[in-house]
C-alpha cells in the first residue's frame, strides 16, 4: 500500500471532507527503518492525517486552505522521538527497567515482561519468587509455561504477554474481537446542540481546550499533537503514579501540567469544573479506572454536553482481554509482530520493531479522531466518544504490507536525523528534540510552552 493510499483509507475512516486530501504532500519511501514492516508509511500516513485534520478544523473556522507536507524520514524520526531526546546534551534513555524484556519459558515459548513501573516490577518478582536480577528471573521462568505465566500475571494485575504468531493471534478470541473493531471509532454518546467552532485564529486549534489524563507514549502524543497546532492542553496526573522521565519530557512540550489525585473528593470537584469548560477529554487508563472516579464517557457527557471524550486501550475495547493492562511492546509480542519480524530476519528469538510504532501511530490517530469528532459536533451537535486501541492499530500496520529487504538497512544515527531536531529551553534543562513532522504551509506547528515537571502548574485553565 502506498502512503497516499494509506492516508486516503484513514481519511475515509475519519469521515472528513475528501477534497482535503489534495492538500497532502507526502515524500519519501520505505524502508526508512530496519524493519520488514512499512513503518515509514504508518508514520507518514498517521501524522499526515492529524495534520490534515487540524487544517480542516482551521478552514471550517474561516482560516485559509493550506498544504500539509510530511517527509517519511522525518515521520519515522518522530515515531522514535523519545529516543532522540537529550537534556543539556545528555540522552535521557528510553526508561527500560533492567529486567524488562524477553525470556524463554520451560515450554520453549517466550514471554515479554514489562517492569518499567515499580509496582509492576515488584509484582512480577513476587510472582516468580526471585530477586531483582535478570539471571534469577530467567531461571525462575523455566518452571513456567508461557501462556500459564501470562494468565497468572494478568490475574495479578501485571503486564506480561506470551509470544504468538500472527496466525495464533488471529485465531485467539481477543485477536478475533480486535479485527471486528473500527480502527478509529467515533461514537455519539449524548445529545447536545451544535457548538460552532471558535472564530478563525492564527493557529488551527487556538481557543480549544483539552484535558489530558494520559501517560507513557500514545495518549501523551495525542495531547502533544493538539498542542502543536495551538490547543490549550492541560495535563492532569496524580502525584503518586510513575511515568518515565524521558517520556514525560518529550511529550510534555506545549502543555501545562497539574496534579490532581482523583481519590480525593476535592480533586474530583476540581476536575469536574475543568471538564465543564473543556472541548476534549483524553484518557489512556485501563477500562473502568477513570470511570470509577466518576469521569467515564457518559459521566463526562452529562457534565459537559458536547464533550469529545477520547479513550485509548491496549488490547481492544471488546473481547476477553478488554480489561487487561498493556503497552506497545506487550501488544507486539502477543499479536505476532515479534515472531514475524524474527522470521524475516532469519532469527529464532522474537524480534521487536525498531520503534514503538503502535504507540506513536495510535497517538496520532487519537488526535485525528478527536478533531474529526469536533467537526461533527460543530455540524451535528452531540457528545462524542473516540476509541483507539494499540492492538487494532497493529492490525492496520499489518495491512500496509511488508517491505522487501527492509531489515537490511542500518538503524538511523543521530547525524542522520539532525535536520529534524530543534533546541528549546525547558524546566529540565536545554532540550534537543524532534520537531513536529507535519509541516503546515500557513500555520507552522510548534509548541508555545516548554516541557515542565509534572505538577508545575495549578489545575486551572489559562
Amino acid at each position: 500500500m502506498t502512503p497516499s493510499q494509506a492516508l486516503a483509507g484513514l481519511w475515509a475512516t475519519l469521515g472528513l471532507p475528501p477534497d482535503q486530501l489534495d492538500a497532502a504532500r507526502l515524500t519519501g519511501a520505505d524502508p526508512v527503518l530496519p524493519s520488514s514492516f512499512a513503518l515509514g508509511t504508518a508514520a507518514q500516513a498517521s501524522i499526515a492525517a492529524s495534520g490534515l485534520a487540524a487544517v480542516t478544523i482551521h478552514h471550517l473556522r474561516g482560516g485559509p486552505r493550506q498544504q500539509v507536507a510530511v517527509d517519511m524520514r522525518h515521520a519515522a524520526t518522530d515515531f522514535h522521538s523519545e529516543h532522540w531526546l537529550t537534556v543539556d546534551g545528555t540522552a535521557r534513555g528510553d526508561g527500560w527497567d533492567r529486567i524488562a524484556g524477553l525470556y524463554p519459558c520451560g515450554d520453549g515459548r517466550w514471554v515479554r515482561l514489562h517492569t518499567n513501573f515499580p509496582h509492576h516490577r515488584e509484582g512480577v518478582l513476587k510472582l516468580l519468587g526471585c530477586g531483582y536480577d535478570r539471571a534469577e528471573v530467567a531461571s525462575a521462568l523455566q518452571a513456567w509455561q508461557a501462556i500459564a505465566f501470562e494468565d497468572a500475571a494478568a490475574d495479578a494485575g501485571l503486564c506480561v504477554t506470551a509470544q504468538r504468531s500472527f496466525a495464533e493471534w488471529d485465531a485467539h478470541p481477543q485477536g478475533i474481537a480486535v479485527q471486528a473493531e473500527p480502527l478509529v471509532a467515533i461514537e455519539r454518546i449524548g445529545d447536545a446542540p451544535p457548538r460552532p467552532l471558535p472564530p478563525a485564529a492564527d493557529r488551527p486549534l487556538a481557543g480549544l481546550r483539552v484535558l489530558d489524563l494520559t501517560r507513557v507514549i500514545a495518549g501523551p502524543v495525542c495531547g502533544r499533537t493538539l498542542a502543536a497546532h495551538g490547543a490549550e492542553v492541560l495535563l492532569i496526573t496524580p502525584p503518586h503514579l510513575f511515568n518515565p522521565r524521558a517520556l514525560e519530557i518529550d511529550s510534555g512540550r506545549g502543555k501545562r501540567s497539574a496534579f490532581l489525585d482523583l481519590r480525593v473528593p476535592a480533586a474530583r470537584e476540581t476536575l469536574a469544573g475543568l471538564l465543564r469548560e473543556a472541548d476534549v477529554f483524553v484518557q489512556g487508563y485501563r477500562r473502568g479506572a477513570v470511570a470509577g472516579h466518576g469521569f467515564g464517557p457518559e459521566d463526562a457527557a452529562r457534565l459537559r454536553p458536547g464533550i469529545v471524550y477520547v479513550s485509548l486501550c491496549a488490547f481492544g475495547f471488546t473481547g476477553p482481554w478488554a480489561d487487561r493492562r498493556g503497552f506497545d511492546s506487550l501488544t507486539q509480542t502477543a499479536s505476532g509482530f515479534n515472531t514475524a519480524e524474527a522470521a524475516a530476519a532469519g532469527e529464532t528469538k522474537p524480534r521487536a520493531l525498531p520503534v514503538q510504532a503502535l504507540d506513536h501511530a495510535s497517538g496520532y490517530l487519537l488526535a485525528a479522531g478527536a478533531l474529526a469528532a469536533l467537526a461533527r459536533r460543530a455540524r451535528e451537535g452531540g457528545s462524542w466518544h473516540v476509541l483507539v486501541s494499540l492492538a487494532r492499530t497493529g492490525h492496520w500496520i499489518r495491512g500496509l504490507g511488508r517491505v522487501a529487504n527492509g531489515l537490511a538497512g542500518p538503524a538511523p544515527q543521530r547525524a542522520d536525523i539532525a535536520d529534524f531536531l530543534e533546541e528549546s529551553e525547558s524546566g529540565f534543562g536545554r532540550l534537543s528534540a524532534v520537531r513536529h513532522a507535519a509541516v503546515l504551509s500557513a500555520t507552522p506547528a510548534h509548541w508555545a510552552l516548554p516541557a515542565m515537571p509534572r505538577g508545575t502548574h495549578p489545575p486551572v485553565w489559562a
